[in-house]
Order: C-alpha cells, then structure tokens, then sequence
C-alpha cells in the first residue's frame, strides 16, 4: 500500500469534511510508451484511490490525431495491467469520447465573451504573449461579436480553413503575470484522421481544455498531477468556473520523477529510435515500461521503487543506483545461481584422467531451490581476465606457476602457455584436491567444455555519458558507445529458468527474441560497479 504523503493528508481532509468517494486518473497521451515517469504516476493515482476505497480510471488523452497511434493504446494498457494494476471497460476512457461536448463548451464560451476566433499566425500570437518581464499585447481580433465569432467557429469545423489559419482563444488577462491565462488557444486545426472518430472533425480542443473538462464529466475528485502543470491550475479552475458543470475536482501538484542517467522525454526518444541509437521503445536500455520489463524488471521491483522515493512537492534527482538497489535485492533473492564465461580462454588439465563431480545448491540460502549438478573435465574454460601471464597491477587471478581455486572444485597451479602468433591459444594447469593449507588462495569461476554450452551474451550499460541527459539539447552527442557490448562464451547447462545470477558476472536474462541462446545482462553485481566507480574517481584524481 502506498505511505502516508501530503495528498494522502489532504484526500483524508476531504472526506472528513465532503463525505465524498474518492475518484482519481492517469491520464497519458497515446504519443508513445509509457516510462519510469509514468510508472510513479500510476503508483500514486491507482494506489490512493484503493486506499481509500475508490476509484482510478485510464483515460487516454487523444486529442492530437498528428502524433497518436492505437498501438500505444494496446501497448499503455498491457504496460499498466503488467504492473498489476486492474483495468476493465469501465475504467478505460477516452477524451476523444467527449468532442461533442467540448465543442459545446467552447460555444458556451463564446456566448460569453469569453472565448474568440483569431486570425493571427502562431508566431504573432506567441510574439503578442509576451514574456514574464513585457505584458501581453491584445489581438486586433479580441472583440469581434459573438455572432462573428460563433459563425467563424462553425466555418472551422467545416473545414473552410487550414490548419494554422484561425483558431479559438480564451479571453481572460492579456497583462496577468500567468502566462497561461494570456489568452489562450483552446481549439486549433488539425486535418489528420483522428485513430478513433476517424474524419468527424478537423478541429480539436487543447489539452488545457479538454483535461479539466473531462475530469469533471468523470466526477474525478482529485486531479494529481506534476509540478509543470502548476501554473496551469488557475485556468484549470478558470475554465470549470466559466462553463455550465455541475462538478468541479481539485487539481493537486507533485514532483515529476527525474532519475541520473535516464532519458523520460517521448520526442528525445523518438531521435533515438529514427538514429538507429536504440532498437524502439523496449530497447531494455530505456527506462520505458517495455524496455525494464525486456530487461528483466518485475513489476515488484518498479512498485517498491516507487514506495521507496515516496511522494512530494520538492523537484530532486533520484541516483540510479537506488532504483538498480531495488532490483538487485529481488534478484539475489529469485535468482538460480549458475557458472558462465563470457570472454572464454582454453584450460587443458595435464593430471585429470576422469571427470570429477560435485553437487552443489542452486541458491546459497535458499534450499527450495534444490542443488545442480557440476562436472570438472580435462578441458574447461575459465575467463581471460582472470588469467595473466605475469603479475601486475594488484591482480588476485591466476598467473603462470601459481595456483587458484577453482569455484566449487579443487586447485589449479599453471605450468605452461600455449600460443601462437603471439596470441594464448590455451594454457596448461595441474589439478590439486583441495586441503585446508589452500583455504586463503582466490578463486576463479569456470565451466566444462563438453558440459557447457555456447551463448552469446548482451551486456547492456548505462546508455548516456551525462547525468542528466533531459537537459542535452543534442541527445545524439552524449550516447554512450559502450552501451551495447556482444560477448560469446559459454554457459553451464540449465533448467528451464529464464533469470540467472552468473557468478562473480551479473544477473541475467535468458532473450527468447534471439535463435542462438543469448543472455542480456540486466545489471551488474554490486562489487563490479563498485570498481566501476573506484576507476572513474581515479580517472578525476
């Protein structure tokens, strides 16, 4: 259940004093996957409005036919009902549903004299906003008659007029100190075939007007929101003033989610996806819904994440390493534990004349999850940089006339390396049981040749060089180029698993998608990005 925040404390104020059911939304636009971002979003609207035994509805905000798809529709519905949140016809909207009534609103409106068509291009009607340091001028056009104004209005919805040639505006304070409330447009052209009302209209409302609208069509009592839609409150209210409504929500502000390293904006993605950088929006480097749970997110994961930052008015940044913190805990919890070698050297044990076996357990605290059996022939694999020719730089791997533990299995000592062109083709070791005088000699992890088998292995990293790669007006010159890495190795055999902990390597996940066996990396072990960070601090020093 979600913890107690300030909305919380306002929601239990409410209905103390209204008596009131609660009802919520998520309102997304269907312009692309839904993110991380999002993710915390659901959390809070579908989380409080269980609480407190009410009711949150998906409405999709379809109101730009230039960018929406159905199959962001498909794909927002099965990211939400994949977080475990409950969707039926009842709870799914559309604000495409209520076109009738916006257009009946907005000619409310123009009654008023409060809403007119204007003729002025986009540019000089941004020009005639001003800025927060030079008041608004107003439009030649802002006192034409009704009459004049409901008859161009109509002219509109025809599809006299192309796009960007009138539209309709709100008549409020050209000199208020909120810009939003500078007249805003409130209906534009749009002559694209809307996914759902196809060509019905060529006219369509903006989101400032069609959202308050629809909030109180669906009686929503609280409209949570982030703080970017702050300064848009007061037409918000403005406008469910203004028109003839019978309910009228609150709207109430929290801080969007911004995390390190992390990419939330749907048009830098979407340069990404045209560039080739990722493969869409479910490359497993993006922090799209899609994209964490092709990674190997699980919805507890991203719902604890969620818990764990908790809600409130202060903007900040979330260090990545708390949501990997997150992941990692659950993995070391589910995870089956397996031997892999991803950059493979060639071991030949000259004494070893029969295989060795041992049977050992799937998980280290975790008996449920059985033992597996593990083979030592006279030929395995073990990794290349535990392996140097000479000793250097601190190493704990193995080195020529030296010996090492195997993982599980005995003791190797080097005796002699094989190479040609210069190159190791393969080294020979002797083997040792194991005795206690060995206790303090490191170990190293390795696999069977005739007992593994060959994979291929995707190790995925932190796509950007920048911490904050929202703020990058150029996103293609901040792309990590290791971001992406292709290793070939081998494997131990394995259950039908999916998810593994590869030892002294990383959690893994098995990628269906691919016709070799192929494993993405879903994130590090904690001790290796802990050397990660001692390189870089080098590096600065």
């Amino acid at each position: 259940m979600i913890k107690k925040n300030f909305i919380c404390k306002i929601i239990e104020e409410d209905i103390k004093k209204k008596n009131k059911k609660i009802k919520t939304r998520f309102p997304p636009e269907p312009n692309g996957y839904l993110h991380i971002g999002h993710a915390k979003s659901i959390y809070i609207n579908f989380n409080i409005a269980k609480k407190y035994h009410g009711e949150c509805n998906l409405r999709f905000d379809d109101t730009n036919p230039q960018k929406e798809k159905k199959i962001y529709i498909k794909k927002i519905i099965q990211d939400i009902k994949w977080l475990g949140y409950k969707l039926t016809n009842n709870n799914i909207k559309y604000a495409s549903n209520y076109f009738t009534l916006y257009y009946k609103y907005a000619k409310q409106l123009i009654k008023k004299k409060l809403a007119y068509i204007d003729h002025l291009s986009l540019q000089k009607i941004k020009k005639y906003r001003g800025t927060f340091n030079l008041k608004g001028i107003n439009s030649p056009f802002r006192n034409r008659s009704i009459k004049q104004n409901l008859f161009y209005f109509k002219q509109m919805k025809k599809g006299v007029y192309n796009e960007g040639d009138i539209c309709l505006r709100l008549k409020i304070n050209m000199k208020s100190n909120n810009l939003t409330l500078r007249d805003p447009i409130i209906y534009r052209i749009k002559k694209h075939q809307h996914y759902k009302t196809k060509k019905q209209w060529c006219i369509y409302p903006t989101y400032d007007f069609a959202h308050c609208i629809a909030d109180a069509i669906e009686k929503i009592t609280h409209s949570i929101c982030t703080l970017e839609f702050q300064n848009n409150r007061p037409l918000y209210e403005w406008i469910l003033k203004n028109i003839n409504i019978d309910h009228i929500p609150q709207q109430y502000e929290f801080a969007r989610l911004n995390i390190t390293y992390t990419l939330t904006s749907k048009r830098k993605i979407n340069i990404l996806i045209k560039n080739n950088v990722v493969s869409g929006w479910d490359d497993p480097r993006l922090l799209t819904i899609s994209g964490m749970r092709q990674r190997g997110f699980t919805p507890s994961v991203i719902y604890n994440f969620c818990k764990l930052i908790g809600v409130s008015k202060q903007e900040s940044i979330i260090d990545i390493n708390i949501l990997e913190e997150c992941l990692r805990k659950e993995l070391n919890i589910s995870s089956y534990r397996l031997m892999a070698v991803l950059n493979p050297l060639k071991v030949k044990i000259i004494n070893l004349k029969k295989y060795i076996y041992k049977y050992v357990p799937n998980h280290p605290h975790d008996i449920k999850k059985g033992k597996r059996k593990i083979i030592l022939t006279n030929e395995i694999y073990i990794d290349k940089k535990d392996f140097q020719e000479n000793y250097k730089n601190n190493f704990h791997g193995l080195i020529l006339n030296k010996k090492i533990k195997l993982r599980y299995l005995g003791v190797l000592k080097c005796l002699n390396i094989k190479k040609k062109y210069n190159k190791i083709i393969y080294i020979t070791c002797k083997y040792y049981k194991f005795e206690k005088k060995y206790k303090t000699l490191n170990i190293i992890h390795w696999v069977s040749k005739k007992h593994s088998i060959k994979s291929k292995f995707i190790i995925l990293n932190q796509l950007f060089l920048k911490k904050k790669p929202n703020e990058t007006h150029d996103i293609l010159t901040i792309i990590n180029k290791k971001s992406l890495i292709i290793k070939k190795g081998y494997v131990e055999k394995f259950q039908k698993i999916r998810i593994f902990q590869f030892e002294r390597e990383g959690y893994f996940k098995l990628n269906k998608n691919h016709q070799d066996l192929t494993f993405n990396r879903i994130i590090s072990l904690k001790k290796n990005l802990n050397k990660t960070k001692q390189k870089h601090a080098k590096k600065k020093i």
